[in-house]
């Protein structure tokens, strides 16, 4: 066991994430899919864990998040959910879980019950009337842009925003996301120029992977800062691991990189 009730800090909240923004404090998330890294993560300081269909990736094996299915992400937020006392937790809605408001709300209300505070969907202008929708039924919402992986098959896995017209869109869509209910945003391999100028835009806390240092917060993949996966890491992974003793080290030291601003470096981002 990680830490005790005696030291737990105070659960974090949605005022809590939009006065660390105005105050300048940079928000560290992480996923997470499980009640024991979930303890970890709560005892090391973690203001945010996102159950996200990347475990279509990191746990089933799949080469994309399209397979994960509503059944798993409920299964594993309610995972996630019993090992977390401070830290904010989020759940992806997986590929086509919303084709439109009335099952949106359904499915997302099924992660709330499984124990999130917030869901999470990949958006462009064509989801504002979902977005709409689950506020208005008090949903929290956090609003995915850029590369969106679950439109690997469309949109590929290429930095988005690059071109001026691109660059527009995504700030525009961003502006419209926050007026339609979005508590929140994440900028998924994004110019580090546009997600500084989409941040100081927005009213919310924007969330970065990929998007340079000039956002609210930093996510990333468990398992990728923790150098698990074989291969060639993406380009804004730093293996925390390499120079930690154990799990619980590397997640921490993770923690204070991002609070301290160390984390992401310029070799992190995207011009």
């Amino acid at each position: 066991m990680y830490g005790n009730q005696e030291t737990a800090r105070k659960p974090v909240s949605l005022r809590r994430l939009a006065k660390m923004k105005a105050e300048g404090e940079k928000i560290a998330c992480l996923t997470v899919y499980d009640a024991t890294f979930a303890r970890v993560q709560d005892a090391v300081g973690v203001d945010l864990a996102l159950v996200g269909d990347s475990l279509g990736n990191v746990i089933q094996g799949h080469g994309t998040t399209v397979p994960v299915t509503m059944e798993d992400m409920v299964y594993h937020t309610r995972c996630a959910a019993a090992g977390l006392q401070s830290p904010l937790l989020v759940a992806d809605l997986p590929f086509a879980s919303c084709p439109g408001p009335e099952q949106a709300i359904h499915n997302a209300a099924r992660l709330m019950r499984a124990g999130a505070a917030m869901v999470k969907l990949e958006t462009s202008r064509a989801q504002i009337e979902i977005v709409t929708a689950l506020a208005g039924q008090g949903i929290p919402v956090c609003a995915h842009l850029g590369l969106l992986p679950q439109l690997v098959h469309k949109q590929g896995f290429r930095v988005q925003g690059r071109d001026e017209a691109a660059a527009r869109e995504l700030l525009e869509t961003a502006r419209a996301l926050v007026e339609a209910g979005a508590d929140q945003l994440l900028l998924e391999c994004v110019p580090r120029e546009l997600a500084a100028d989409i941040t100081q835009a927005a009213p919310v806390p924007v969330i970065g992977i990929g998007a340079g240092a000039g956002v609210d917060g930093q996510i990333l993949v468990l398992h990728d800062m923790l150098g698990i996966p074989p291969g060639k890491k993406p380009r804004f992974v730093h293996d925390f691991m390499a120079d930690a003793g154990d799990i619980p080290a590397a997640i921490a030291a993770y923690v204070e990189a991002v609070k301290s601003g160390r984390y992401p470096q310029p070799e992190h981002g995207f011009d």
